[in-house]
């Protein structure tokens, strides 16, 4: 399988190179590869050793991302490959983010635009399943060709990247789910590997010119306090009070073994947030309330959500009872 020089690094002293795609800036050595485990110093020269290693492939309900305000209802083509940036200790999908030897088929972006094409109503192509930013040269390849060819590209990230690849990369975004894993340094730097500070000027900066989505794994005892949930909310709105933001269920997996989230846990911290946010979602629960959107203005159920079938009740962006906007692409 062919591996591709990667972007944004520099040469260092000897054969050092130091990778500038995430916030850990990785002094990698001859041999060695960055904290991501994909992106490999060798004989001083930074490579990309998962460029168009797909592990994962497939299409999904745009609402699965979880994307609820952006093309409601429709499908789109998913890929994946292997890697993360982040180390957390409650990772979903660890059998390809927390490990390097993954089954994988090379598709060259060319081809892999191409099936996307071709599949039955598919809006476009969503970088997700494992982190999309470290697949960097590969993503950006594929999102220009798509781009061309007028799909839509959707990351779904944990927002850990620097401003000049992020900058460089928007311009062919058309949506993202980002992760805010919680609301305090300590968590990041406990749990994650990673930092707040980062995800958050990567929100910032995103929202100005693709459409965003927040998801929170709400985890029992480590980030779903009132307070916690009160403050995440109040930054969002700070933004942008129609922001989406996704309140999901913890359940037991990869390294953390507490107990699932109570349902409860997930409908009072929706509530909390609902008194600064437009748009609040919970997730991995039955909860229809928590899956429906309501017009801002007068609570009317503006999108009905029953699992994956979507029925949307709006007209030309707006509700139907009152006439208010509702803040959704389509």
């Amino acid at each position: 399988m062919p591996i591709k020089e990667a972007m944004f690094y520099e040469k260092e002293e000897g054969e050092l190179v130091r990778c500038l795609l995430c916030p850990h800036r990785c002094a990698i050595s001859p041999g060695r590869s960055g904290a991501c485990r994909v992106r490999k110093n060798v004989k001083g020269v930074l490579y990309s050793t998962n460029y168009g290693r797909i592990s994962s492939l497939g299409m999904d309900p745009i609402e699965k991302k979880p994307l609820y305000n952006f093309y409601p209802g429709s499908l789109i083509f998913s890929v994946g490959s292997f890697g993360c940036n982040f180390r957390c200790k409650f990772c979903q999908n660890w059998q390809i983010a927390q490990v390097t030897e993954v089954p994988t088929e090379y598709v060259p972006a060319e081809r892999l635009v191409k099936i996307a094409k071709s599949q039955p109503g598919n809006i476009g192509i969503a970088y997700t399943y494992n982190e999309p930013s470290i697949w960097y040269e590969y993503v950006i390849e594929c999102a220009r060709l798509a781009k061309k060819e007028g799909l839509k590209n959707v990351l779904v990230t944990n927002g850990f990247i620097e401003m000049e690849p992020l900058e460089q990369l928007l311009p062919y975004v058309d949506a993202m789910n980002i992760d805010v894993k919680a609301y305090t340094e300590d968590f990041y730097r406990d749990l994650t590997l990673g930092n707040l500070s980062a995800v958050k000027r990567t929100v910032e900066r995103a929202q100005k010119t693709c459409h965003v989505e927040i998801t929170t794994l709400l985890i029992p005892g480590l980030n779903d306090k009132d307070e916690e949930i009160e403050a995440l909310a109040c930054w969002l709105s700070s933004i942008r009070r129609d922001i989406p933001l996704h309140l999901t269920r913890y359940f037991p997996n990869y390294k953390m073994d507490l107990p699932p989230t109570p349902v409860s846990t997930l409908k009072r911290a929706r509530a909390i947030a609902m008194r600064y946010l437009d748009y609040v979602y919970t997730g991995n629960i039955a909860d229809e309330e928590g899956s429906n959107t309501y017009c801002p203005r007068c609570g009317e159920v503006a999108i009905r959500r029953y699992g994956y079938r979507v029925q949307v009740e709006i007209r030309g962006g707006r509700c139907g009872k009152c006439g208010g906007e509702i803040s959704v692409v389509s």
